[in-house]
């Protein structure tokens, strides 16, 4: 209660003049090091820089004339397109200035921009830049902090960073307002650096530099079109720490990110979110909080599936069936497995029976259920993790009110029409046109998804042929060796081809849902990036899941029976192996899931150095001459040629994508693998270092974008968690052999006799020319279902009924008890909407009385300023500014 009070009377603008005077620096505290993301005149700083490399040596004579007037043409072109972007770019009135390094036979030519105080004070407004009002005193508090604490247990997982950014009561910015907010007394500094590079980056984007009508805009097409190499800001200095030691407080704040986050000693500590949500924006702070959530959620869910995994360790040494199976000798002779394979002794595959133990037991129907509910109470806390952080980073609103329309869609929307929300006129593309061309982007999808499918049915009879040749060498012909050994080869190989074949296709169709989710021409960043997910999802949840759904729920179903076999294309249906499909499926499930994750690792970890130490080999300083610079010009590299040999941030699509598949491995299919969990755990581990590596040291600084959530993928995982509950009761009732020995137990009592009771006699019609052996089934001497079969296929279905309503029902419990947003974070929003309210309002004079009695005169401020009516309030919407600077 006392706590509310300090807050309602808690003045949202300090009157004093004891202002934040740092506010948009990055260096907060201490004694700053030297800035050298500035001009020549030591003073202008760099906001953005663009780069293009032109070769410098003739024609070759072999070329024909043809070759040559074309390059020539090209050149003249580029060089053209670079001339009135640049062109239009001062115009506008961004400064630059021009640097030129000639290496070997390249020239390299950098463009520094830099936009003045009055360009960015109009862009600050026309895109809703967020602006501070008052310090607020808060921190972020972890519930394992908290549960420690109480215990008082010491907790090495935190860490002291030094230079916490401050947090702040924040609105839009208003020009006419610009007294109101902190720090308005130091232009240099009053908006961060991370904003000034959104601005740059908006007015690139806007830019033309040939024919609307051809699309010839924006700084994004004339990289893709390689007329420019490079667009990025400068990260604020170097990553590596001082030879000299140094107050931490000093350290710029990418030393800080590396130093207290990117290292590898860093595994076991929390991550700075603040101070990650400072240097690279609210989205990517976002998407490394939720991966750090997410890998914290796991351990429990490591730990449940290491016990059964123990608990299928004891049961292979004591389970009544497998200890009659390898005791059975050659009491039961086994049908062929393919038209041309021998008979067999059941007990051959002792061993491999007994290691289908560690994943087929009764305690994996506790682990379905117990990772069902996981992933559900797992995504409601993180509902409310996320609304905790989007309120502490001022974005709780931003897709509703601030978001705008992308630059791109800006450019080339061919109308205007007026905002139903903030009444400003803004770009627009008719409707219809935008559902034609998503109906052609779905055929796209169909097509490729059909893709999927025939690969699916070309490795499924892989397998088959390849088992046959293996049969048909001499070396296996007459061993009971190749029971178990042609079918785990041709198994295994085909998992590894498959997922070939998923890498590959994966590929290709994220470059075409690039191109299809372009030309659909959605308005803003978030509409588009949900389009471009939501089709790459689709296919990548069918290019990765339909084989192990094909070996989970399709595998061994439609064999028919000796003397009945049914047939694809001429070739006998495949059968599961001689230890049953769920094994196959872990094992595939492992292959691919494992395999893609080490692969994954391998090129994040690999591929950004080789590709780095060739930039740097290629780019290296010491041959280099620079032209229009000093001559006395120090050897080492400058900030933009340094950034310029670091790697092009992809963003986090293909992050996302990677631990939301993990996501639908360790739940659709946990009852096959329950080391799935332990698996993902150790992975993620890895990745949280191998990603803050990758953007502090290894990538260029990418342009800050804001994010309210981490988007459409947050469907996508519910999705996925609700799926899993119906995969998984499936699993259990038809794949795995826990309802036969349930069935069995209560029907006799014991286990005693249920290898016997599972395996049928082979039919009269397969007895008159081959002799009598047993299969897999419940069938009589005719071939026909036997009324065990039906009763088992009615509790079968029963458990799937019931599991699956169970489930819901606690999962629905669960997200009805754990609201999506604290009750505290809603009071803290709506007092924030008040405050933001009478600290903007027109007449100063009575403001201030306000902010110096707000407890003592809410009831009067409620009255006065309930709907403010006027036409120079900041919340009323501002009309179309017919003098824009040209763009």
């Amino acid at each position: 209660m006392k706590k509310n009070l300090v807050e309602d009377n808690a003045t949202l603008i300090a009157l004093s003049d004891n202002h934040e005077k740092t506010y948009g620096s990055m260096k907060m505290c201490a004694a700053p090091q030297e800035n050298r993301n500035v001009f020549s005149d030591g003073v202008t700083q760099i906001d953005f820089v663009l780069v293009w490399e032109e070769s410098m040596n003739p024609l070759k004579s072999s070329e024909s004339d043809n070759e040559k007037a074309a390059a020539n043409s090209s050149r003249d072109s580029h060089r053209k397109w670079r001339t009135e972007f640049l062109s239009r770019l001062q115009t506008a009135g961004i400064r630059q200035e021009m640097k030129e390094v000639v290496q070997g036979k390249t020239k390299t030519t950098y463009v520094l921009l830099s936009a003045p105080w009055e360009i960015l004070c109009y862009y600050a407004e026309e895109i809703s830049l967020r602006v501070p009002l008052q310090v607020v005193a808060t921190s972020i508090s972890n519930w394992s902090d908290t549960v420690l604490k109480k215990l008082h247990i010491p907790n090495i997982m935190a860490q002291d960073v030094p230079n916490p950014p401050p947090n702040y009561y924040t609105c839009q910015f208003r020009t006419n307002k610009l007294d109101r907010f902190l720090g308005h007394e130091n232009k240099d500094t009053f908006f961060k650096t991370t904003q000034r590079h959104q601005i740059l980056y908006e007015i690139l984007a806007r830019t033309p530099y040939g024919s609307l009508k051809r699309g010839e805009i924006g700084v994004g097409r004339l990289v893709s079109e390689k007329i420019i190499s490079a667009a990025f800001p400068l990260h604020e200095g170097p990553f590596e720490m001082p030879t000299t030691p140094v107050d931490p407080q000093s350290l710029n704040m990418r030393q800080i990110l590396h130093h207290y986050w990117g290292r590898w000693g860093c595994w076991d500590k929390y991550q700075p979110l603040d101070h990650i949500r400072e240097y690279f924006g609210e989205k990517i702070a976002l998407y490394f909080a939720w991966l750090g959530f997410y890998t914290g959620w796991l351990l429990p869910a490591a730990v449940a599936g290491f016990v059964i995994f123990l608990f299928g360790i004891w049961l292979m040494v004591t389970d009544t069936p497998a200890e009659e199976l390898c005791s059975s000798g050659g009491a039961f002779v086994m049908c062929p497995l393919c038209n041309i394979c021998t008979y067999w002794n059941l007990s051959s595959i002792c061993n491999t029976y007994k290691a289908g133990l560690l994943f087929d037991n009764g305690g994996t129907v506790f682990f379905s259920i117990f990772m069902a509910l996981w992933s559900v109470t797992f995504l409601e806390y993180w509902k409310r993790t996320n609304s905790i952080l989007a309120h502490r980073w001022d974005c709780s609103e931003f897709e509703e009110i601030e978001e705008r329309p992308r630059p791109e869609f800006t450019a080339l929307a061919p109308n205007t029409i007026r905002n139903p929300v903030t009444g400003a006129e803004e770009p627009h593309f008719p409707e219809r046109q935008r559902l034609s061309r998503t109906l052609t982007g779905n055929m796209v999808i169909i097509l490729m998804v059909s893709l999927v499918l025939i690969f699916l049915i070309a490795i499924i009879l892989y397998r088959t042929i390849l088992s046959i040749i293996i049969y048909r060498s001499h070396n296996l012909s007459n061993t009971a060796l190749f029971i178990f050994s042609a079918g785990n080869i041709a198994s295994i190989t085909g998992s590894i081809l498959n997922l070939m074949v998923i890498l590959l296709l994966s590929r290709l169709y994220t470059y075409l849902a690039k191109i299809l989710t372009q030309w659909e021409m959605h308005r803003t960043q978030t509409k588009y990036e949900d389009a471009f997910i939501l089709k790459v999802f689709v296919f990548q949840f069918v290019n990765f899941y339909s084989s192990p759904v094909y070996i989970a729920f399709f595998k061994g179903r439609f064999i028919g029976y000796p003397g009945n076999y049914n047939t694809l294309l001429g070739i006998r249906n495949e059968d599961c192996g001689s230890a049953g499909c769920l094994i196959e499926l872990a094992q595939e499930l492992l292959i691919i899931m494992v395999g893609k994750q080490v692969i994954n690792n391998i090129q994040e970890f690999v591929m950004p150095k080789c590709i780095a130490w060739w930039q740097k080999r290629k780019l290296k300083p010491s041959p280099s001459k620079e032209v229009l610079d000093e001559p006395d010009s120090k050897p080492e590299l400058s900030p933009w040629e340094s950034d310029y040999q670091l790697l092009v941030c992809e963003g986090l699509f293909d992050e996302y994508l990677e631990m939301v598949l993990q996501f639908g491995f360790i739940t659709i299919f946990v009852a096959a693998c329950p080391l799935a969990p332990f698996f993902a755990l150790i992975n993620n581990w890895v990745e949280v270092r191998l990603d803050a590596q990758k953007f502090v040291c290894e990538y260029r600084r990418p342009v800050v974008e804001r994010a309210q959530d981490i988007g459409i993928w947050m469907t996508i995982l519910q999705f996925i968690s609700y799926l899993a509950v119906i995969s998984n009761a499936f699993l259990i009732s038809f794949t795995s052999d826990f309802l036969p020995r349930l069935y069995y137990r209560y029907s006799e009592g014991s286990m005693s006799g249920y290898i016997n009771f599972t395996l049928s006699v082979s039919p009269d019609i397969w007895t008159q020319s081959q002799m009598s052996c047993r299969y897999r089934g419940l069938r009589d001497e005719k071939g026909q279902h036997t009324r065990d079969y039906f009763h088992l296929l009615a509790i079968r279905l029963s458990f799937v009924i019931i599991f699956e309503h169970v489930v819901i029902l606690i999962a629905r419990i669960i997200d009805w008890m754990v609201p999506d947003i604290p009750e505290e974070v809603e009071n803290k929003i709506k007092r924030e909407h008040y405050m933001a309210k009478e600290a903007l309002a027109e007449n100063q004079i009575y403001s201030k009385s306000v902010l110096g009695e707000v407890g003592r005169q809410s009831t009067k401020l409620r009255n006065r300023f309930q709907i403010p009516t006027d036409v120079n309030s900041p919340f009323r919407a501002s009309p179309v500014d017919e003098d824009k600077p040209p763009v």
